[in-house]
Parts: C-alpha cells; structure tokens; sequence
C-alpha cells in the first residue's frame, strides 16, 4: 500500500475527526483573536491616553462613549472564547493518540499486513501532533493579547474612583 493511499484511507476515517475538530479551533482562534483586539484598541483610547486618575468629566465621556461594564463583559467574551481555544488545542496530541490506538487494534487479528496497519496508525499521531503544534504556536501570539486587555481593564477599574459608600450613625437607623 503507497503512502498516499493509506493517509487518503485515513483521512476518511478517524483523521477527518482531527481535521474537524481543527476547522473549529481555528474558528475559535479567530473569534478570540478578533475580540481580543477589538478590546485592546476600544481600551487604548481610554487607557494609554490619560496618564493621571480619571477626573469626573473623562469618566463622563468615558462612559457614554463605553460603559464600563462593556469593557468587562468583552473581556469576559474574549476569555470564554479563549478558554476554548486553548482546551482544543491541550487534546490534540490526545486525540493522535487515540487514532493510533485505533489503527492499531486491527493489527492483532492481521498480522501479515503488519507493515500497511502500523503506518495507518502513526498517520493519526502525526496530524494531533501537527496541530497540536501550529495551535500552540498561535497561542503564543494571542496568550499575551489577553494577558495586556485583563490588565488593562483592571486598570481602568481602578482608575475610577468611586465615592465610598456613606455611613449612617446608628442614632438614625435605631
């Protein structure tokens, strides 16, 4: 059996599963890449800008242009999406693992095509470890994305100084 046949072989089978499951670490690398430069630039014109604590009228313009909340609830859009892009990337080099076992189960009751089972198995390791290593590479670039939009909203959070709460005598409340 050639090379070729046994990865197009493969690639129908349980490969197609990795390849699957790539096409959609790649949708979420994008997705979270997107979000996450979104916040960073939305977050440059509130943070990199004013060098002092926030006085009451950049807070005010601050917050019609974005609430505060919006800075929070993108970074929490960008983390979840985050979050899933790094679990998918973590199974990769499981999942060829998986396939190789897979193919090598036959291998027990065929022993005379030794040869052809046992490179069908390692095709499997091959792509969970191809993509395991392209994803990591990819979350290289976007881990410190993320690391900078969480310091920089915490930044913004504690820039804005709100009036601490007013204590009341207990002559009043009593």
């Amino acid at each position: 059996m050639t090379v070729l046949k046994v990865i197009a072989k493969n690639l129908i089978g349980y490969d197609l599963l990795i390849f699957i499951i790539a096409a959609l670490n790649g949708w979420f690398f994008y997705i979270s890449h997107r979000r996450a430069n979104d916040l960073y630039k939305k977050l440059r014109l509130v943070i990199f800008l004013p060098l002092q604590p926030l006085d009451g009228k950049t807070i005010k313009t601050v917050s019609h242009t974005y609430q505060l909340e919006d800075f929070v609830r993108m970074r929490e859009r960008a983390e979840s999406d985050y979050a899933i892009f790094t679990n998918l990337t973590a199974i990769f080099p499981l999942l060829g693992i998986l396939g190789t076992v897979i193919s090598l189960l036959p291998m027990v009751a065929d022993m005379a095509n030794l040869q052809g089972n046992f490179f069908a198995a390692l095709t499997s390791t091959f792509w969970g470890l191809v993509f395991a290593i392209g994803f990591k590479v990819c979350d290289s670039f976007l881990s410190s994305r993320m690391e900078d939009n969480d310091k920089n909203v915490n930044l913004l959070l504690s820039r804005v100084q709100t009036e601490p709460p007013k204590e009341q005598s207990l002559e009043k409340i009593q």
